[in-house]
């Protein structure tokens, strides 16, 4: 059995506000004026104007990330439908368009869709393990469509949970033929849900795909909820345990290094290994003498990208254990380190993601 973890980070489409984009001199210049315009006490006229265009142009009317309205497509014409849940017709024939509809998505590049399905071709797992899909309608569309063209074949399962969140964090598994979804449970508010698989051979595999907030400007409280959610997920795991279930995987995006205090429930309150320190753990090493330093919250020797992205196994499966790796191909190289990518790679915006892909195969 071979289980791999990728968060991809959408496939086709991203909401704006997950994309980090470095501030522009400009804006740096906007804020410092419209700070300045602030401490004044009483504005002239066109200082107050000058404050309306400082907000427009540095963004203050995003207000709100939760969907005013959904756009579908029906019989031919479009539909609205708003926060009343009312249907009514725009752009069609009788009243072409009157309105306008912010859309709060950008489309992903198509070379860094191909990208993303070229690393999950060139892995092949039979469990796959997804962070951040959109939806299911796009992760189908991903699966019979686009991995096929890297001589993929489909996968005959394809699961996405909604969270309760608005802007396409969703979670997805991808099972080969002969791998069965046993059960699925969620958990409210945390962003972790629990599988469990069947192999071919008959064992049940129970898997932790986990999905942590980013540090975030209030660090202590950052800090506290991710604590909170890596404590629930142990006692789970210590809970299965006593039942006597062996056979345990928890995976996904951590989004902190291991020597971070909020994940020490999973490294210190359990017996949980980490596959990336597993003998067989294979993957390409930075190039020139970054391959033989070793930074702080990296993933090992040689791998100084920093870790958010883990695959834990019970001491069952780590015995299991018969290969392992990361292929990070697909992510474009910061200014340092280096390491290969892709030839088809010509830039950041291409990239398949921010984050490698994890993969380990056992023997059951």
């Amino acid at each position: 059995m071979k289980i791999a973890t990728f968060n991809i980070q959408n496939l086709f489409h991203r909401d704006k506000n997950l994309i980090h984009v470095n501030p522009s001199k400009n804006l740096k210049d906007w804020i410092s004026e419209l700070d300045n315009l602030m401490t004044i006490k009483h504005n002239s006229e066109d200082q107050r104007d000058r404050i309306k265009e400082l907000s427009f142009l540095i963004g203050f009317e995003k207000t709100i990330d939760k969907p005013y309205a959904v756009l579908r497509r029906r019989a031919g014409h479009l539909y609205l439908k708003g926060i009343d849940h009312s249907l009514e017709h725009k752009a069609s024939y009788l009243n072409y368009w009157n309105g306008w509809i912010t859309l709060q998505t950008t489309p992903i590049p198509y070379t860094a869709v191909e990208h993303k399905a070229r690393l999950i071709a060139d892995i092949n797992a039979d469990v796959l393990l997804l962070q951040e899909v959109e939806d299911r309608g796009s992760l189908e569309e991903f699966n019979h469509q686009i991995l096929p063209k890297f001589y993929c074949e489909p996968y005959t399962q394809c699961i996405v949970v909604q969270s309760n969140k608005y802007n396409g964090l969703e979670m997805g598994i991808l099972l080969r033929q002969g791998y069965n979804l046993l059960g699925i449970k969620t958990h409210q508010d945390q962003n972790f849900i629990q599988y469990d698989i069947e192999t071919p051979k008959g064992k049940t595999i129970h898997i932790i795909n986990l999905h942590l907030d980013k540090p975030t400007t209030d660090l202590n409280q950052s800090h506290f909820d991710r604590k909170l959610q890596t404590n629930q997920v142990a006692n789970i795991y210590n809970q299965l345990l006593l039942k006597g279930l062996k056979n345990i995987i928890i995976t996904g995006t951590l989004q902190v290094p291991s020597y971070c205090d909020s994940l020490s429930p999973l490294f210190k309150n359990t017996t949980l290994k980490e596959v990336t320190k597993h003998l067989s753990f294979e993957v390409v090493c930075d190039h020139g003498s970054d391959r033989s330093y070793y930074r702080l919250g990296a993933y090992r020797k040689g791998v100084n990208i920093k870790q958010k992205d883990y695959m834990l196994v019970s001491p069952n499966l780590w015995k299991s254990l018969k290969d392992s790796g990361m292929n990070r191909k697909a992510m474009w190289p910061p200014h340092r380190p280096h390491w290969t990518v892709y030839p088809s790679l010509k830039h950041k915006g291409q990239a398949a993601s921010e984050h490698p892909i994890i993969w380990a195969k056992l023997k059951l």
